[in-house]
């Protein structure tokens, strides 16, 4: 029997992605497809568990009752997101553990976003209505890339960003309706979220070294520019449906197009905070190793029970 050829299993590889087969975690894929989807797939899961931090502490702050209750269940809800994600990358014969120690480290990137302050409550509605619209607008494709167990994952919690994202306009759009400091808070939050949140998308596709074999290989299926784009059109009509002003004097209809035409982007800034130099770059990882410092009971006792419980079965 022909052992065959590692150019001949990615022929047969990617002629099964171009005929739209998922790929499943026993069948064969190249190294650099496994290796990539590790990289994207924790980079996703370090973001959720991440963007736990600038809502978490406005729980206890939120105006009423029933805000502290949909923002805890937000926030729980981000929570498991990275849960999913991190079981679908483990798929790929990496630990999680090594996922969080590579977190903790600062060796592993998370979504520049998160690294902004959360100044006032209105806050808590820029990042519902902004940060979880292009959440939805990247994850709902990615519920149609090609490796089974991360669309899978996508398609439950693209259901949980939708109430996300209705949570954080609704927020938004009451204050829009309440006096002038109200308003004045709610414009606030978008002058400072407007521009970070179009960063979420990542620099263009050109500039990539990873987009062109991402691309070939249906785990992305539309460049990061055509994402933005479709952001940007879906939020503008919602912006001046409350009356809110977004910060870039260059925005405009294009007749031509049928899109909306945009400023230029600070990417200077952008990559600054992936290198660590955000404003509370230092804080969130500080804040996380703290939590998975104080947690490391929690992981031993529900280690230990698991193992008592398997002796048991076994001893039955």
């Amino acid at each position: 029997m022909s052992v065959k050829s590692e150019q001949q299993l990615e022929l047969e590889f990617q002629q099964r992605i171009d005929k739209g087969e998922v790929i499943e975690p026993k069948d064969w894929m190249p190294e650099r497809y496994r290796k990539q989807l590790i990289r994207m797939m924790s980079q996703h899961a370090h973001s959720e568990v991440v963007g736990m931090l600038p809502e978490g502490n406005w729980i206890t702050r939120a105006p009423s009752l029933r805000r502290k209750c949909v923002l805890l269940a937000k926030v729980q809800d981000e929570g498991g997101h990275g849960l999913y994600i991190y079981s679908g990358t483990e798929t790929l014969g990496v630990s999680r553990d090594q996922l969080v120690e590579e977190l903790n480290s600062g060796k592993a990137k998370y979504s520049s976003i998160f690294n902004y302050p959360t100044l006032s409550w209105a806050d808590i509605g820029a990042i519902g209505w902004l940060v979880d619209g292009a959440a939805i607008v990247n994850q709902t494709v990615l519920a149609k890339c090609s490796y089974g167990p991360y669309a899978r994952a996508m398609v439950r919690i693209c259901k949980e960003e939708n109430f996300h994202h209705k949570q954080g306009y609704e927020i938004l759009a009451t204050l829009m309706k309440g006096n002038e400091e109200q308003r004045a808070m709610a414009q606030d939050s978008i002058n400072r979220w407007w521009w970070p949140s179009l960063m979420m998308f990542g620099p263009s596709d050109k500039d990539s070294p990873n987009s062109a074999d991402l691309l070939r290989w249906k785990v992305k299926r539309y460049s990061n520019d055509e994402l933005r784009q479709r952001f940007i059109d879906r939020t503008v009509p919602q912006a001046m449906n409350i009356g809110l002003t977004l910060p870039d004097p260059d925005l405009k209809w294009n007749e031509e197009t049928q899109h909306y035409d945009f400023g230029p982007i600070n990417w200077e800034e952008f990559f600054q905070v992936i290198n660590g130099h955000g404003i509370c770059n230092k804080e969130r990882l500080k804040a996380r190793k703290k939590a998975h410092s104080e947690g490391a009971w929690v992981r031993e006792a529900a280690t230990a029970y698991a193992h008592k419980k398997a002796g048991k079965m076994i001893a039955a």
